[in-house]
């Protein structure tokens, strides 16, 4: 695969990726943990038959048995990516939630300032203040009354880039020999963190009520949304550079809000389109810069 046919293929994973929204804005009677059980439960059955397909029934489950610490951390990382995503769109607006999942690249990048020891470039450290000065102006007036939910959304979203921060820094420290495991075993931790997400969410989701309609459309999200588009961003991550990656992932957030405005009629605030730009554009100038010296700051796949 060559740099620029890898390049088209990130663009088709951030258009797959950005349909949650707009889909789960459609669902009859499915709600709260349930959206996020259905979903998971696709996304599982699909991974496992597509892993099968690669490497063999018995080789997947050769690797699920043996998988160390750093295995089950990675799975638990997906997990509560899975499950914070959903339950956030549950409680927020889509924009408010996909402008949050962007700032797991400066969330990477500080945490492997501080596990693995890399220096942050001083565009790292201003591309931090104005994200910072663009959260507050999109969510500072949203901390009580009737907005009380869409804060608690947001700061359930947050969970989303936390835990792609951990896991991104996690497999960077598995690249680079510096602990016990091997990256390229780390595939079928996605399988184990959607197996989590949806055995977690089962009992909170009961009793079920989504339709058929529901379940059509979650099993819809489990296996392009997320199965198919997590497998396909591995691929790319062969041949380009990690800031190239995060670059590209940040359209996630612009498809995912014009789905949402003209699929679900959810058109976002002024203040939420003022205070997302800056956080974009400070996001945006961070990796962009980074393409003169590459280094990882990881990419978060929900």
């Amino acid at each position: 695969m060559t740099p620029r046919r890898a390049v088209w293929l990130m663009v088709g994973v951030t258009l797959l990726w950005s349909i949650a929204g707009v889909v789960t804005r459609q669902l009859e009677a499915a709600r709260g943990f349930e959206i996020t059980f259905w979903r998971s439960a696709a996304n599982a059955v699909a991974l496992v038959l597509i892993l099968s397909a690669i490497d063999g029934p018995r080789a997947l489950l050769r690797r699920l048995r043996r998988g160390g610490r750093a295995f089950w951390v990675s799975s638990v990382c997906w997990a509560v990516m899975y499950t914070a995503f959903m339950v956030a769109l549950s409680l927020t607006t889509v924009a408010n939630v996909l402008i949050t999942m962007a700032l797991a690249p400066l969330f990477t990048a500080v945490a492997a300032r501080l596990f693995l020891g890399h220096r942050l470039a001083a565009r790292t450290w201003a591309a931090i203040v104005v994200a910072g000065i663009g959260i507050a102006w999109m969510y500072g007036r949203e901390v009580g009354g009737s907005e009380a939910r869409h804060l608690l959304g947001t700061l359930v979203a947050l969970g989303v880039p936390i835990a792609a921060a951990v896991n991104w820094t996690l497999l960077q420290h598995l690249r680079h020999g510096d602990a016990q495991g091997n990256a390229d075993d780390m595939l079928p931790a996605v399988l184990a963190g959607a197996l989590l997400s949806a055995a977690v969410t089962l009992p909170l989701a009961l009793p079920l009520s989504a339709s058929a309609h529901d379940i059509g459309l979650l099993s819809l999200l489990g296996v392009v949304q997320l199965a198919i588009p997590c497998l396909l961003a591995m691929r790319a991550a062969r041949v380009l550079e990690a800031p190239q990656i995060s670059l590209l992932a940040l359209l996630e957030v612009v498809f995912g809000v014009l789905w949402a405005w003209l699929g679900a009629g959810e058109a976002p605030s002024v203040h939420v389109l003022g205070g997302g730009a800056l956080v974009l554009m400070a996001l945006v100038a961070n990796e962009a810069l980074a393409l003169r010296a590459p280094r990882a700051t990881g990419v978060a796949a929900t």
